[in-house]
């Protein structure tokens, strides 16, 4: 059973920046899908960005483009957010999530993974 565990989150100020981690605390994350997810209190769980096993294809939500970046290191089996230009409403726990594959393609939606980590905490404050 493949389990997840993010990390990376932590307290920023407002236009800093974040690299969060996804990592297998069980199982591997070879051959599987990746996605980002993240939900602020008594909001919906949002949709950011999904990667393919060998990274060859991404998607973004339309508006988490361009101060969002997902990419994966196989060799260090990590796949990673990169957070930019951070703004307070940024400010969510943050998940990811896995299904294993055999083709490069990934949607955003979350019935799309049946793996979850518990989340990594954001926080975007002066």
């Amino acid at each position: 059973q493949l389990q997840l565990v993010e990390s990376g989150g932590g307290l920023v100020q407002p236009g800093g920046s974040l690299r969060l981690s996804c990592a297998a605390s069980s199982g591997t994350l070879d051959g599987h899908n990746i996605g980002w997810f993240r939900q602020a209190p008594g909001k919906e769980r949002e949709e950011i960005s999904c990667i393919t096993p060998h990274g060859t294809f991404t998607k973004y939500k339309n508006d988490m483009k361009g101060r969002f970046t997902i990419s994966r290191d196989n060799a260090k089996k990590l796949v990673y957010l990169e957070l930019m230009n951070l703004r307070p409403d940024d400010t969510a726990a943050y998940f990811c999530g896995a299904r294993r594959v055999n083709i490069e393609f990934c949607i955003t939606s979350a019935s799309g993974y049946d793996s979850w980590g518990p989340g990594t905490q954001v926080t975007v404050s002066s």
